[in-house]
């Protein structure tokens, strides 16, 4: 076909002039130094794309040459047709096809990875050559050379048919060459289908070939041939589960058939397979009885594929309706598989979305036939929640203890599907349900043994909570008596002491509208507090009625105050749970009366305060670092909700206030702070080189800007003082992202605007003296320093007016990272024509931020940030398109850039492509984009091809 291979120039890997591929392979699987791999591995994906592979590939292919280098050749032939197909003439293509023919055959016997690659590479080789120059690719196939041995053969030709849907799925087309490409495919199941039967069917077939016709069958069915033109081939994969052997493939490739949304077109054979599925209820009671967990899925699975995926059209189709109803209930056995999940059975998970489709499918029909499914599918639901709830039941509490943590985590996330489902039930059953759950667990609460197992309680607690949650259950007139249900419970384990808070929580919103039900619950959660066991559902529940009713905690706002504060003191509950719970002291803060709220705040942190004093009295040590962070991160965490403007009237009766008098108090948390500020400098004396201290400090800084925005501008000169001294003395993240966030607030109040320019100026002056050290070793800095000039631009550009702002110093910064640092330069060109320095910097440093973008996406950069050069250019486009045509042209001249690999017409075109498009942010993304893969050898179509 082609000439011996001409030897490779190096591609400026590292390796020597006269190597060949085989030795650049050599070094990536066996050199253990992992930069001369990274050097073998570009060298060999420069060599796949280059003129010289369709010539090396057959040498690599060699019977002397190891599996892995026959199979880099065999990959390198598969992307040279499927890439770079355009670099034959239409006189090489049957030679190309006999050469490849004669491997396929010499590999039938393997290695098999080998013998699959060049399948993919025939199969990619098909796919150009149909329907013109091969027009029936699978009969010649099927009709081929009969050598090797028919096993092997019939291996061989198995595997083709097998990987050309595949090619088919996974090659890149245009919308009208794929159609076509589908209907000649299409148009050869006639000749597949007979083959595959008879294989399938044969007692002489070997298991090996009956697993590699179901496969095939299921490559086939994804483009779309009818399921009445295979569905005796679908009934005789039917007849393959009764084979162990060939169970699983059965299965996989039966729910790949049945999945397929295409089979609606044929409603009869679809509607004539429901008994064929039904037929395998009797051996699903099997396997669940006797615990086979294979079978058991793997059937249940068949189930959920027909009746899932097809439940819309089975609805519609009013004569099936006895049929459907037995496939819903055969799904409802196996939704209740004997057995604990994940432990003694995983089939039940499957079916969950199945009732939502199902609920789903019935609401969205015409009215009547709404109701009459209604009333159908009614008792089945009901049934379902008796399955659900059980389902939902743990284990006895010595077997529960047993499980693996992954078992356990497995069981939490079935159980929030189940709540999930549970939802959708409601849809189905309304109010009834609600009353259902409630007479139950009045039952087993009051009823006269009371000697129910706690995890039937649990379950029905866990219904309501479930509904709660997202179902507004104000007007339902169970939820009283739920309330004072609960505290009589006899709680006996932590489970169920869970299940209570968390029902609790669920009803917060209720308890707003009913605020008269707080004092039966408000003591059990109070005492729950009290528990480290119960730390999460107790502090989350808390939180949540702190949130939900905060208008009617002032009653009990001094216990809930003192309980949450022993409880800190104490060292109740983790870290976390105490963030947790200083959020909810947040809430209820909040709704006190104005006049109230500084002293009870100055009383609940004096012991904190004091324990903060303490330590910063103490010379720095790993010990004491944790006890500040925490004291620190408690002041964040109590500031991000604490804001007493949070309770002003509402929208409706409001009037616009009066303008705040100069003499008018301070808000509650500024008076705080000011206080601490003397406080925090300290702790900042000694802990400035700690990262983490410095960062817990702005954070308690930012979580009271975040909450109080405007309201904390008081605090605005000493904390852009402070913050200054911080950066200049050890520059870190931390305070430039506060900055950003005063800048956000602050930057356009004409009284602010001098503390926070001055700050900007000192932190810019501060950053650009440490990149001229070496930006590389501060990506954080870099980063939050880039998106704090961002937000300049949209906020307020008229910092950039002073003098002491070296815009220029900042568009360079970008350019030394060559990362996605440049997005904050999005925000230069729009002011490129109304703020002089900016126009500038544009116009002298312009070509040169072009220049590094295209080195970055020519492969300089990894592909990953090829969206954000996207974003700039299209920036720049928008705004300045005559500038960027022109640097494009000139920096594109160079043959050489931004990779060897693109021709100069194919950097015309991009750039044509690129100017363009300059509304469309998507497109400009795809253009650069497929520019960068051209650019890296790795695709070989789009602009070679326009």
């Amino acid at each position: 076909f082609m000439s011996r291979p001409s030897l490779l120039p190096a591609p400026g890997s590292g390796f020597k002039p006269h190597c060949l591929p085989a030795k650049a392979l050599q070094q990536l699987y066996y050199d253990p130094d992992m930069e001369q791999k990274n050097a073998a591995q570009r060298w060999l994906t420069q060599a796949q794309a280059s003129p010289q592979a369709w010539h090396f590939c057959w040498a690599l292919l060699g019977p002397d040459k190891l599996p892995e280098v026959q199979f880099f050749g065999a990959s390198t032939l598969h992307t040279k047709i499927s890439h770079h197909w355009a670099d034959l003439q239409p006189d090489q293509h049957p030679g190309l096809r006999t050469q490849l023919l004669s491997h396929v055959l010499r590999f039938s016997s393997g290695p098999r990875m080998v013998l699959t690659r060049l399948c993919v590479a025939l199969a990619s080789l098909a796919l150009n050559l149909v329907p013109q120059a091969w027009p029936k690719p699978v009969a010649d196939l099927v009709r081929g050379p009969q050598e090797p041995p028919p096993h092997a053969r019939c291996l061989v030709l198995l595997e083709l048919l097998t990987v050309l849907p595949e090619e088919f799925q996974s090659s890149r087309l245009a919308q009208a060459r794929r159609a076509q490409l589908r209907e000649a495919l299409a148009g050869e199941w006639a000749t597949v289908c007979p083959l595959l039967r008879r294989l399938l069917q044969s007692p002489d077939s070997p298991g090996p070939v009956k697993q590699r016709v179901l496969r095939c069958l299921s490559g086939w069915t994804a483009l779309g041939v009818a399921l009445e033109e295979s569905r005796g081939l679908v009934e005789d994969c039917f007849s393959a589960l009764g084979d162990a052997e060939l169970f699983d493939a059965a299965v996989e490739t039966i729910v790949t058939v049945l999945s397929q949304p295409d089979c609606q077109r044929c409603r009869a054979a679809l509607g004539g397979l429901i008994p064929v599925v039904l037929g395998l209820r009797e051996r699903l009671e099997a396997a669940a009885g006797a615990g086979d967990m294979e079978t058991t899925h793997g059937i249940c699975r068949i189930a959920v594929a027909l009746g899932e995926t097809h439940s819309r059209v089975l609805l519609e189709q009013v004569d099936l309706w006895q049929d459907y109803l037995a496939l819903v209930n055969m799904i409802l056995f196996c939704t209740g598989t004997p057995g604990h999940y994940p432990v003694s059975e995983t089939s039940s998970s499957l079916t969950l979305t199945f009732w939502y489709t199902l609920q789903d499918d019935i609401m969205s029909l015409e009215e009547e036939r709404q109701a009459l499914y209604l009333s159908v599918y009614r008792e089945v639901y009901v049934r379902l929640v008796e399955v659900l709830l059980q389902k939902a039941h743990y284990a006895p509490e010595e077997e529960y203890a047993s499980w693996s943590v992954d078992d356990k985590e497995q069981f939490r996330t079935y159980r929030v599907d189940i709540s999930d489902t549970l939802m959708y039930v409601y849809e189905m059953l309304g109010a009834e349900l609600l009353s259902s759950l409630y007479e139950r667990l009045g039952g087993l609460v009051l009823g006269p043994g009371r000697g129910a197992a706690w995890q039937d309680i649990e379950a029905l607690l866990f219904g309501f909570q479930s509904i709660a949650e997202t179902i507004d259950v104000n007007y339902s007139d169970v939820i009283p008596g739920l309330i004072g249900l609960l505290p009589r419970i006899s709680i006996s384990t932590v489970l169920l002491a869970d299940t209570v808070m968390y029902t609790i929580g669920s009803l917060a919103e209720w308890l707003a509208d009913h605020p008269v039900m707080l004092v039966k619950i408000l003591p059990m959660v109070l005492q729950g507090l009290a528990k480290p066991e119960l730390s999460v559902s107790s502090v989350s529940t808390l939180k949540r009625i702190c949130r939900e009713c905060q208008h009617d905690l002032a009653p009990y706002a001094h216990d809930i105050i003192r309980v949450s504060q022993d409880v800190l003191l104490g060292d109740v509950h983790k870290s976390s749970q105490c963030m947790w719970l200083m959020q909810g002291v947040g809430f209820l803060l909040s709704s006190l009366p104005v006049e109230a709220v500084l002293g009870s705040l100055q009383s609940f942190l004096s012991p904190h305060i004091q324990r903060l004093e303490s330590l910063a009295q103490q010379q720095p040590c790993p010990s004491s670092k944790p006890s500040i962070i925490h004291i620190l991160g408690l002041l964040s965490s109590l500031f991000t909700t604490l804001d007493i403007n949070r309770h002003a009237p509402s929208l409706e009766t409001a009037v616009p206030a009066p303008p705040t008098p100069p003499q008018a108090p301070h808000n509650p948390v500024v008076v705080v702070l000011q206080q601490v500020l003397t406080l925090i400098q300290n702790i900042l004396s000694k802990w400035l080189n700690d990262s983490e201290v410095v960062e817990a400090v702005c954070g308690v800084f930012e979580k009271s800007v975040r909450t109080l925005l405007h309201g904390f501008g008081p605090m605005v000169p000493q904390l852009s003082a402070m913050l200054g001294q911080i950066y200049c003395t050890y520059p870190q993240s931390s305070a430039l992202d506060l900055t950003r966030q005063m800048v956000h607030i602050f930057a356009a109040e004409r009284e602010f605007f001098s503390p926070v320019q001055d700050l900007v100026k000192v932190l810019t002056s501060a950053t650009l003296a440490i990149f001229q050290q070496g930006p590389r070793d501060h990506p954080d800095i870099a980063d939050s320093f880039m998106q704090l000039h961002a937000q300049i631009f949209k906020r307020k550009p008229d910092f950039y007016l002073s003098e002491h702002l070296d815009v220029s110093s900042l568009f360079c910064c970008g350019e030394c990272f060559n990362i996605e640092l440049f997005v904050p330069s999005t925000e230069l060109f729009p002011r490129f024509k109304d703020l002089p320095a900016v126009g500038a910097v544009v116009l002298s440093e312009g070509r040169l931020l072009v220049q590094t973008l295209l080195q970055a996406v020519g492969g300089e950069a990894p592909r990953s940030l090829g969206d954000h050069f996207s974003e700039v250019l299209f920036s720049m486009n928008r705004n300045c398109v005559g500038l960027l045509a022109r640097w494009l042209e000139e920096t594109l001249q160079d043959p050489t850039f931004p990779s060897t690999l693109v021709s100069i017409q194919q950097k015309d075109a991009f750039r044509q492509r690129l100017l363009r498009e300059q509304t469309n942010r998507r497109q400009v993304k795809d253009v650069v984009k497929e520019f960068s893969l051209l650019c890296r050898g790795q695709q070989g179509v789009g602009y070679s091809t326009q």
